[in-house]
């Protein structure tokens, strides 16, 4: 077991290798950018996966690499494998490239994923690998610990002053908000979000568990993604057969497919709710712009149009709540063509059984009390998940469908030019 978190990355270091594999010029552009990166390009939680697989495979010990992702149900040599290798290395959490032959856990690593230690213990491996081992992620909670969380334009201009380049101020913020998050360091008092201190956290008596409210993930499903540059672009490769080429006007596109309802309804205003107030501000700084359903035609009618947006648009967002047929149909359809999704679901519904093993954000509207105070770290959360979602090489988009018929799409008329 390692005993050091190799990879912490810092201003002047650079990020790992990455397995990008697109044309020349666009490729060492990314690869450029990549290597410049000074904190990881996964959220913490993402990383952790590949430490938990550890100690569920090989009950913490080393462990090949290769056969690690065997028993996890992932190819090593992919590239979403060799960026969560590559985030769970830079995070502290394992020891070991993805061109190593053997990954093991470090000390830190070994104590934040297993379950026989003592809470107090678990979390604070945890913070210190999330938040105190990255330059940039421990200046933030320096600065602001112990009161108000600020507005993320606030965040931002911390990591300005300390000279964070400027192309990675904003997701540094979002995956600092989110590895916050995660580890319970926000807490909604008196109508606002606080950033606590570790101390606080663990003296807390109604903690007794650091994830609580963040179920883990399925060790057989992780959804790392090539440290590449977030652009609402089409998908390099594209040719006019392939069911996610189409116009130019899908550029950039966001499609949300979420349960509408009639006008005035509550499914309606839900649905409002969620993209005015959550969705629209998260997407729109990443660059993309959304569509909704009944921009195109008559609410709940699943037209050829709406098909067209599932299929081609470069980002959906699917929204489970109410658990509404019409969104499951469609979110079916996208699974089909493995292009990037990110789901979210409010608190008081259940993630289906089929649809666990993705990462999906909760968002607790119970009350304005609850939604309101964390309207700026589900906002963080969702555009976190975009970016990862959106830096998967093209057809790397894992889920069920994919898993059981990988050649799904080159089967089909549409994708071959062959005669229906």
């Amino acid at each position: 077991m390692s005993s050091g978190s190799e990879g912490t990355s810092s201003p002047a270091e650079s990020d790992a290798e990455d397995g990008t594999s697109t044309g020349p010029s666009e490729g060492q552009a990314r690869r450029r950018r990549s290597q410049r990166r000074p904190f990881p390009s996964l959220t913490f939680e993402e990383a952790l996966v590949l430490g938990k697989a550890i100690q569920t495979y090989a009950a913490g010990n080393r462990v090949r690499r290769l056969t690690l992702f065997d028993r996890m149900g992932r190819s090593a040599e992919g590239g979403t494998s060799r960026n969560l290798i590559t985030a769970s290395n830079q995070y502290g959490i394992t020891s070991g490239s993805y061109t190593a032959e053997y990954l093991e856990l470090t000390t830190d690593g070994a104590l934040a994923t297993a379950d026989d230690v003592p809470w107090q213990n678990k979390i604070a491996a945890q913070f210190r690998l999330a938040i105190e081992a990255n330059e940039w992620f421990n200046l933030l909670y320096s600065k602001f610990k112990d009161n108000r969380l600020p507005d993320k334009s606030v965040l931002a201009d911390a990591l300005r002053e300390g000279n964070l380049l400027a192309e990675y101020v904003q997701e540094c913020v979002e995956t600092f908000t989110v590895n916050a998050s995660f580890l319970g360091l926000l807490k909604t008092v008196a109508g606002a979000e606080r950033l606590l201190t570790l101390d606080f956290l663990v003296e807390d008596s109604s903690r007794q568990k650091a994830e609580v409210s963040k179920p883990d993930l399925p060790v057989a499903f992780e959804p790392g993604r090539e440290p590449v540059q977030v652009t609402a672009r089409p998908v390099p490769g594209m040719t006019s057969t392939s069911p996610t080429s189409g116009s130019a006007r899908f550029d950039g596109e966001c499609f949300y497919i979420t349960p509408i309802g009639a006008e005035g309804s509550e499914q309606r205003q839900h649905s409002d709710l969620f993209m005015g107030s959550l969705v629209e501000p998260a997407i729109q700084e990443l660059g993309f712009r959304l569509v909704r359903a009944d921009q195109i035609g008559e609410p709940g009618l699943i037209t050829a149009q709406v098909i067209e947006h599932i299929v081609r648009s470069p980002l959906v967002m699917a929204d489970l709540s109410y658990d509404n047929p019409n969104v499951f149909y469609e979110l079916a359809l996208r699974h089909a063509v493995r292009r990037p999704i990110v789901q979210i679901i409010r608190s008081t519904d259940r993630v289906p059984f089929d649809l666990q093993p993705f990462r999906t954000i909760i968002i607790d509207n119970s009350s304005i009390y609850t939604l309101v105070p964390k309207l700026d770290t589900y906002r963080a959360e969702i555009a976190a998940q975009i970016r990862m979602a959106m830096e998967s090489p093209a057809g790397d988009s894992d889920n069920p469908l994919s898993a059981f018929y990988p050649g799904f799409w080159n089967a089909m008329p549409i994708a071959t030019g062959t005669p229906a």
